[in-house]
């Protein structure tokens, strides 16, 4: 059957289609043209037929772009794609990882409402709850990630929300999503995920019960730290009030990286194999070497809750995160010493990264903070990239010898 282009969607064949199709098809549309790859509409704003054409279309009443704020082709495909792999009914992108939980959050949300998130989370998203949320009449506390008895505790008659991170940054520590789920909704709340160390190519939240996946696109799914951007995804319901606040408030993702995240899913699930195999082979390599107190990867048989992560996910991720024998001092001299891997915060890149999180992504913590957290002053993070393990090992042993 010919393909009708004017029709606009593509993808009508694809519901039952599997993930490394969706990744690479989902939500596209062609114009007239019948370009190959998704196009770049780097538009402000739309032209109208006439002016009760403008009227319906900010109305609602008819569908159509309005405002590259809130409505853009190429934004929407990147949207609808990641729904697809996801499994989500609506995706929204944001303009960063952080965007998206304030999102999240201020439409979901009101003062008087109480939100668990876990200690273990990236270190501004602390830093959002603590300094930004609380001032706005929300209540926050912070339950271990892995004690399931203690979210149960923890819970109030007014708890509106459970955020996590599984694995978290930087311990690669996870929870039972599919229990934790279950506690959240007997007592009439929402559980949401921040997804970004396994992307939905190793782990999908929502399958297994959650009801939001929170996502820094910045990461692994564009994959070349190239560009910035978030997402949020779940129940259609629950997604048009995140639009209204994007409508209004504009966290907006711009065209030109959704257009790059749209790149970075084709090759997604190669990449986080490619990511996985390399990390599990770091992380057993430095787990025998003398100058390292403990290895934290939940790929090694260590890892407390390995089972859980075979169980729950299909990978065990890029991040490895080492203690090294000494001080902060010892951690610095370790860094400073490799020569090829980038002393960088990101993660998610081609690219190996190395840093040292009590100083850097969570370094605005509270030491009582960090401590809580596990970050302790001798702790590593690497990020796996694809370069030759070989050529890793070289670089991370010249670290070793600085200890």
């Amino acid at each position: 059957m010919a393909q009708d282009w004017d029709a606009g969607r593509l993808d009508s064949d694809l519901e039952d289609a599997a993930f490394d199709t969706l990744a690479v098809r989902a939500g596209q549309r062609r114009t007239p043209e019948g370009e190959h790859g998704e196009g770049l509409f780097t538009t402000s704003s739309y032209v109208f037929r006439s002016a009760a054409d403008a009227a319906a279309r900010f109305a609602g009443e008819v569908p159509g772009n309005v405002y590259s704020r809130y409505t853009n082709p190429t934004v929407r495909t990147f949207e609808e794609r990641i729904a697809a792999l996801e499994g989500a009914e609506q995706a929204v992108a944001t303009s960063t990882g952080m965007s998206a939980i304030l999102s999240l959050v201020m439409s979901l949300c009101s003062a008087g409402d109480h939100v668990l998130v876990s200690r273990s989370v990236f270190g501004s998203t602390i830093s959002l709850f603590e300094k930004y949320f609380k001032r706005f009449g929300i209540e926050v506390d912070y339950p271990a990630l892995s004690d399931l008895k203690g979210w149960e505790a923890a819970c109030k008659p007014n708890t509106k929300l459970l955020f996590v991170e599984s694995p978290s940054n930087p311990l690669a520590e996870l929870v039972d999503i599919a229990a934790l789920a279950e506690i959240a909704h007997a007592r009439g709340a929402l559980l949401a995920v921040d997804n970004c160390f396994c992307t939905p190519a190793l782990q999908q939240p929502l399958k297994l019960g959650a009801d939001v996946v929170i996502h820094s696109a910045t990461k692994y799914i564009d994959g070349q730290g190239r560009s910035m951007g978030g997402v949020v995804a779940g129940r259609r319901a629950q997604m048009e009030a995140v639009v209204g606040f994007l409508r209004t408030a504009g966290p907006t993702l711009s065209p030109f990286n959704a257009w790059i995240f749209l790149k970075g899913l084709e090759t997604l699930r190669v990449r986080m194999q490619a990511h996985c195999a390399g990390a599990q082979q770091i992380a057993e390599w430095l787990e025998q070497q003398p100058g390292i107190e403990r290895v934290y990867y939940s790929g090694l048989p260590s890892h407390p809750q390995h089972e859980l992560a075979k169980r729950q996910q299909k990978g065990f991720g890029a991040v490895v995160s080492f203690e090294v024998k000494g001080d902060k001092a010892a951690a610095w001299r370790f860094i400073d010493a490799t020569r090829m891997i980038s002393i960088t915060t990101n993660l998610g890149d081609t690219k190996t990264t190395i840093a040292h999180p009590a100083t850097t992504s969570h370094g605005r913590l509270t030491p009582q903070e960090r401590e809580n957290a596990g970050i302790r002053d001798n702790l590593i993070r690497v990020a796996v990239g694809l370069e030759d393990i070989e050529d890793l090992k070289k670089d991370l042993a010249l670290g070793l010898a600085a200890l």
